[in-house]
């Protein structure tokens, strides 16, 4: 890529089902501040705008979006004009006071924030069309950043040495990560995918780019929709960092973790299977949500202990 891609770890983690083997891919220590998908995603993206001798990269997002901040610190390394259209014209005077758009701003990204009505329109051609015409030509990268370009990056998570697995679990945002994991398994894996959103559009999504069959949404585990979190999740992400020194963010991962090891109680899975976990990154999301929960006076993500 245009990034140094620093190595990645799998570790093994703790389980109370010796029964079987679970690892964790950390593809959020795939770069300091363009961790897991986003920069799978934003790998064949950004070498297609500059092929395209593209300046500006326009994308989506709302208050708290790990994209949105990847693509702000990608622009900045790589020499884009970034601009951000960002869910909620309130969000506006409040950029201090939310650490993933005050951290986009910091690295150049210009903001049009939008009504929540207006942003549901993003991809009609007459709002592309309004975009073009206040910035004139841009890179259009979508909202989650999945296009073709990203699956292709996302066809690069597993490895050659990720054959000894028998089932890949990955959280579900807009598709595009899992639908590149899907492309690269072999025919004895399965990939389950977390949604982290009500409904279930997403298969539909999927398969818009995905060209094998073995895999399947697990839907039971959103806890209430995208963004939604209760204190049995929190104590469960603090509960999991006591134990593997591994951090998950509320909003993809430490869902889909909740979910695999509340299926393991379930039997979902034969005995001695091997079950490897995509950690796709999102950290960066955390302290915004801390600043959400103690606003309600509810407990936090911890991981200083």
């Amino acid at each position: 890529m245009l990034f140094v891609l620093q190595e990645i770890l799998t570790q093994k983690i703790k389980s109370s089902n010796d029964g079987f083997s679970i690892c964790i891919r950390r593809e959020d220590l795939i770069h300091p501040f363009i961790s897991g998908n986003k920069f799978r995603k934003l790998k064949y993206n950004l070498i297609q705008a500059k092929k395209e001798n593209q300046k500006t990269l326009i994308t989506f997002g709302g208050a708290f979006s790990n994209h949105i901040a990847a693509l702000a610190y990608s622009g900045k390394e790589q020499g884009f004009k970034t601009i951000g259209i960002i869910r909620g014209d309130e969000l506006e005077s409040k950029i201090n006071e939310n650490p993933t758009l005050k951290f986009a701003q910091e690295c150049g990204m210009q903001f049009k924030f939008v009504t929540r009505e207006d942003y549901r329109r993003k991809t009609e051609p007459e709002f592309i069309e309004n975009l073009t015409q206040e910035f004139g030509n841009f890179y259009l990268i979508p909202e989650g950043g999945t296009n073709e370009f990203a699956v292709k990056g996302c066809e690069e998570i597993l490895s050659e040495e990720d054959a000894e697995f028998d089932f890949i679990c990955c959280a579900v945002g807009t598709g595009g990560t899992i639908s590149g994991i899907i492309n690269s398994i072999l025919p004895h894996q399965k990939v389950l995918g977390f949604p982290a959103l009500k409904g279930d559009f997403l298969n539909e999504e999927i398969r818009k780019f995905a060209r094998k069959e073995n895999w399947e949404l697990i839907t039971d585990y959103h806890f209430g929709g995208y963004g939604k979190v209760n204190p049995e999740l929190i104590a469960f992400i603090n509960q999991f960092y006591a134990e593997n020194s591994i951090p998950l963010d509320p909003i993809y991962t430490a869902k889909m973790v909740f979910g695999l090891m509340d299926l393991i109680k379930k039997n979902y899975f034969p005995e001695n299977s091997k079950i490897l976990i995509i950690h796709t990154g999102g950290i960066q999301g955390i302290a915004g949500m801390n600043l959400k929960l103690k606003a309600k006076k509810s407990p936090i993500i911890n991981f200083n202990d």
